[in-house]
């Protein structure tokens, strides 16, 4: 098999991440929450080996005929922003007048994050939030925490999307990536187990959740104060 076609079937591997999506979409409106998540973990994991897949085959090189860069950002704000708002606004967490404030501050100040030309660190960590709202509403999901809460953690973490704060990238960020990749691993099979057992309130995978989240959510943070932003 040549290296061109290796890169151009990192391109289709990457596009999966699209039917995902739809298919995460179509059980979010008939209000199937748990089927949802388990497509979007699907797709947060394709999400995870593309990248490194497209850096090994060279796609900028060998497959410059798609722009691999805007093919992800594309399938990224589906299933990390505007699927996951989706969900939050329609499941009854964030009620009445509260849905539509998460919903509206979560797709457009994702929109203006994923187009920022800033978003990448020195160290390939991200500056500011992600936009991984996918990860904080199923949190939402498992937890079902007061609506106030849920408000107050959205409304934080869309200010962090533009403040100069790290967070780290699992795959690219290579400070603590020996801990990071296996923590993100974690997530991904606690937040499955969750939708696996429609979220029982007793299941154990919601504390995997909670510490995992923490750790990836905190670990940038922690590296900047302990080597400063640059380090």
């Amino acid at each position: 098999m040549s290296i061109s076609l290796k890169a151009h079937l990192v391109h289709l591997l990457t596009a999966t991440g699209a039917v995902f999506a739809m298919l995460a979409m179509l059980a979010a409106v008939d209000g199937k929450w748990a089927v949802m998540f388990l497509w979007l973990v699907v797709a947060f994991f394709v999400d995870g080996i593309d990248g490194p897949l497209a850096r090994r085959y060279d796609v900028k090189t060998n497959a410059n005929t798609f722009d691999g860069v805007l093919l992800d950002l594309i399938i990224d704000y589906l299933t990390y922003v505007f699927i996951p708002a989706f969900a939050l606004f329609k499941s009854g967490l964030l009620p009445g007048w509260t849905g539509w404030v998460a919903i509206i501050v979560i797709t457009f100040t994702s929109a203006m994050y994923f187009a920022d030309n800033r978003m990448k660190t020195v160290d390939n960590s991200f500056s500011g939030f992600p936009g991984c709202w996918n990860m904080l509403v199923i949190v939402l999901f498992a937890l079902q925490p007061d609506f106030y809460i849920s408000l107050g953690l959205v409304t934080v973490l869309a200010a962090a999307m533009f403040m100069p704060l790290k967070f780290v990238h699992p795959v690219r960020t290579r400070r603590w990536r020996g801990l990071t990749l296996p923590i993100a691993l974690a997530w991904i099979f606690f937040a499955g187990w969750a939708a696996l057992v429609d979220f029982h309130p007793e299941s154990w995978a919601h504390w995997g959740l909670i510490l995992t989240s923490a750790y990836l959510i905190g670990a940038g943070i922690a590296q900047q104060l302990i080597y400063g932003r640059d380090g």
